[in-house]
């Protein structure tokens, strides 16, 4: 891919979205669903880094190119979604002659402002999810977004009356609905692959604990172990939620709390120096983290060992 240098193109609207597609002015200002069939593959060199100031979510098929989202490259098979939110930047390399298939339904945040999916949809994580972790989805699953994103289209291309907006927006939220149903499911069927990420992390956690990275570095975060296991924070914490139960977070603490056993058990040491050497910077939040997770003080801890 060629670097530019330059920063990426923003849409701002959908019709400019629209016109850069060689497609007609779109029939609603803030919502459009787009055939892929019916585009043309942006041509433009300044175009091929882009961001949207609007909700994108698109099923591909038959795309043979590359995208790059963030920092990750991505090869779409069949039958994929991606959702990206406002203002997230995508690179794509088409091949030419490309015969790109599936619709594309971009919604701008104000269509949805006054109503409760406004809010709530910063609560759907694959937003956040990077390229590499894309949804694929069976025939019948790609049926079933197809139809809902086909009822949008209907919906707003008929007469548009007082209920329309409440009709898009309740069918918009069917969709996110489904996909997170969809995506849980991917989690099961990709339940190897889960367990061999869940082996990595238990790997990266013992290693971390058990080097002086914790006492230079304090507790690792979320972003760092997802960053360390090549993957988005959000799609970790959900795969490890529908496989553990636990998300990123409690198997962190997790970690923490059995090496902080390990060290009342088998040390002299204060719980004072035991909290420093946790990286904790004020021994107070360590014990109370301890009794959060115990049930009993560190004190009561060792006491009850002895």
């Amino acid at each position: 891919m060629k670097r530019t240098g330059k920063k990426p193109h923003i849409f701002n609207s959908i019709s400019e979205l629209h016109r850069a597609l060689a497609l007609p002015k779109p029939k609603h200002p803030l919502v459009s669903v787009i055939n892929f069939e019916e585009t043309k593959c942006f041509d433009d060199e300044s175009l091929r880094s882009v961001s949207y100031n609007f909700y994108c979510i698109a099923i591909k098929k038959n795309f043979e190119g590359k995208m790059k989202y963030g920092q990750q490259y991505y090869d779409f098979d069949e039958g994929v979604m991606t959702f990206f939110s406002p203002m997230q930047v995508v690179t794509t390399d088409i091949v030419e002659g490309l015969k790109l298939s599936g619709y594309w339904l971009v919604v701008h945040p104000d269509f949805i402002r006054n109503y409760t999916l406004g809010k709530t949809i910063k609560n759907y994580g694959y937003f956040s999810y990077s390229v590499n972790e894309a949804l694929h989805l069976s025939e019948d699953e790609d049926k079933a977004i197809t139809t809902i994103m086909q009822n949008i289209e209907n919906e707003y291309r008929s007469v548009i009356d007082h209920f329309s907006q409440d009709v898009i927006v309740s069918h918009i939220e069917l969709l996110l609905n489904y996909c997170n149903r969809f995506y849980n499911r991917q989690f099961i069927t990709r339940r190897t692959a889960s367990n061999d990420l869940l082996v990595k992390l238990e790997c990266l956690l013992t290693d971390y604990f058990n080097s002086e990275q914790i006492q230079e570095s304090g507790l690792p975060t979320v972003q760092y172990v997802s960053s360390q296991l090549n993957i988005s924070a959000d799609y970790l914490s959900d795969m490890l939620r529908n496989l553990t139960g636990q998300n990123t977070q409690q198997h962190i603490h997790n970690h923490l709390i059995e090496k902080a056993k390990e060290k009342l058990s088998t040390t002299e040491l204060s719980v004072s120096e035991i909290a420093y050497e946790l990286g904790f910077e004020y021994p107070q939040s360590f014990s109370k983290l301890f009794k959060t997770k115990t049930n009993l003080t560190p004190l009561k801890f060792r006491q009850s060992i002895n």
